[in-house]
């Protein structure tokens, strides 16, 4: 496992999804879901920590384990991602949902819900559980995406789709705000 998580993380890196040990990602199991370790860099090969659907979270887990065991608890996603991508980062303060101009977004995502909510709260982990319940990517208003699927490689999908479509609609100039 902590192999699937080193070669994602690297593809992160690589595409400038997420910097230092900014970022986190999880894979759901039994009882519960492993996740990277807080501050932890995503691209080098780290066992991830446990932590079970409820009760006590080891000190060791990312401090947005709310927000993944939210989104296990809510939807079927199976692995979730968590990135810092600049341009879906930028795009999020001016709007509450991002539509997709390219034909990879609009086939895959064609409408990217923007929510609010401190990171590591109880607030983040309700917003992007309901919003990932209906959409495979969600952005947090000026934090970061978190992307859910059947695996780390359909979250890393999504996640790099959400970036990509952010920064066509920069570069075309298409983006206005409050789509």
């Amino acid at each position: 496992m902590d192999r699937e998580f080193e070669r994602i993380g690297k593809r992160l890196f690589a595409e400038h999804l997420v910097g230092g040990s900014f970022g986190n990602m999880s894979v759901r199991g039994d009882g519960g879901f492993h996740i990277t370790r807080s501050g932890s860099y995503l691209d080098a090969r780290e066992m991830p920590v446990f932590v079970p659907d409820e009760g006590v979270v080891p000190k060791e887990a990312s401090s947005e384990y709310r927000v993944h065991r939210e989104v296990y608890r809510l939807t079927g996603h199976r692995a979730i991602v968590h990135a810092h991508p600049v341009h879906a980062v930028a795009i999020s303060f001016d709007t509450d949902r991002i539509a997709p101009i390219d034909s990879e977004g609009e086939m895959l995502c064609p409408a990217i819900p923007v929510v609010g909510g401190r990171p590591g709260s109880d607030e983040i982990a309700t917003s992007v559980a309901e919003a990932l319940a209906a959409s495979p990517v969600v952005v947090v208003r000026g934090h970061g995406t978190f992307a859910g699927g059947k695996s780390l490689d359909e979250a890393y999908l999504y996640t790099s789709v959400a970036e990509y479509a952010c920064r066509i609609l920069l570069l075309s100039g298409r983006f206005r705000g409050s789509q």
